[in-house]
């Protein structure tokens, strides 16, 4: 099977893995799952030269926005997958080991504590939400899932794929 086909597949679930985990967040603690949206304003808004907002929330929505910060959502869910690879090389994609999917997938919180979060008016790893280091432990907590589904996920790829 085509390593390129195997880690497109494993962020690809490993995505679903992260949004099923917010659907149960959901259901048994009430925390509410991200805003896909909001995510595709603040990219809208990128495209325009604006990368900061003060919130997001008050910046005028666009058209398609939902639209676009899911399809953002999975393609950098599959950019993931291809730095574990990148990383750890080819032969994890084929004999998966749950190190390495772990650490990149916690590394990958990097992104939303000093790139996402700051340009949505949330400020560095949160620092202006409402309660800071809850808003940190559930990022830290969604993307140690993500890890754990890329895990999961190149698993399913090789007893789907293995002959």
């Amino acid at each position: 099977m085509n390593d390129s086909f195997l880690i497109v597949l494993t962020g690809i679930g490993a995505t679903a893995v992260m949004d099923l985990w917010s659907v149960v967040r959901k259901l048994l603690f009430g925390i509410p799952p991200a805003n896909w949206g909001l995510v595709g304003r603040w990219i809208a808004y990128l495209a325009h030269g604006q990368f900061r907002h003060d919130p997001i929330t008050a910046t005028p929505s666009v058209h398609g926005e939902r639209f676009i910060g899911w399809t953002a959502h999975y393609f950098i869910g599959i950019a993931y997958a291809v730095l574990l690879v990148a990383i750890y090389g080819s032969a994890w994609i084929h004999d998966p080991s749950v190190g390495p999917a772990l650490t990149v997938g916690i590394a990958t919180v990097a992104a939303p504590f000093f790139i996402m979060q700051p340009g949505m008016g949330a400020g560095i790893a949160g620092s202006r939400t409402p309660r800071p280091n809850a808003t940190r432990l559930q990022s830290v907590l969604n993307h140690a899932v993500f890890g754990l589904g890329m895990y999961v996920s190149a698993w399913g790829m090789k007893l789907a794929f293995s002959t």
